[in-house]
């Protein structure tokens, strides 16, 4: 199966029917059963400015030198220029190829890593792939996707995995009995 990008919606019942029936763009309704392991996805790409690392920084206060003082960057820092602050680079990775699925829930992140360094003017491109799921609870089970961020042409700078619960379509009695001894335990 190869993923279909805003194809597959939930019509809003607080609207004409017409207009629910228009496919909305970036929104799907993916139930467990439809995510299959080994589909991937890339996004479009995307340079990062100087104005947005900017606002980004000031925003999440991160002042550190590296990311906000030029100057220092340029003189004293070990790049020689000034860096995407991770956390803006983690947040529009992952934004890039975000799908915006009315059944799943994010549940966290495991291995995340800063593979290399991001900087003012570089462009981003991000490739998702699905990697496992498994069922967890009477009503969802858990997907595990990858998000590879890369920049310029083809250099790997992030790599995270994305942890989601998402809503079965029919739960069978089998992923009923897996979802109770998964969720033993479980806080959330």
């Amino acid at each position: 199966m190869t993923i279909q990008i805003g194809t597959h919606v939930r019509p809003p019942k607080d609207m004409p029917a017409a207009h629910g029936e228009v496919p909305v763009w970036n929104a799907e309704n993916w139930y467990y059963e439809d995510f299959e392991i080994g589909d991937r996805l890339r996004s479009l790409r995307r340079t990062i400015s100087e104005g947005e690392a900017m606002q980004f920084n000031t925003m999440v206060m991160d002042l550190h030198p590296y990311v906000a003082d030029a100057h220092f960057a340029e003189k004293e820092g070990v790049f020689g220029r000034r860096l995407v602050a991770g956390a803006q680079v983690f947040a529009y990775g992952l934004g890039l190829a975000a799908t915006n699925c009315l059944n799943s829930f994010s549940y966290g992140y495991d291995r995340l890593r800063f593979i290399k360094p991001v900087f003012i003017g570089d462009t981003i491109y991000t490739i998702r792939e699905n990697l496992s799921k498994e069922p967890k609870y009477d009503d969802m089970g858990l997907v595990r996707v990858s998000y590879s961020v890369f920049k310029g042409e083809g250099e790997q700078v992030l790599y995270c995995e994305h942890l989601m619960t998402v809503k079965y379509q029919q739960a069978s009695a089998e992923q009923s009995q897996v979802g109770r001894k998964a969720g033993e335990g479980d806080s959330e």
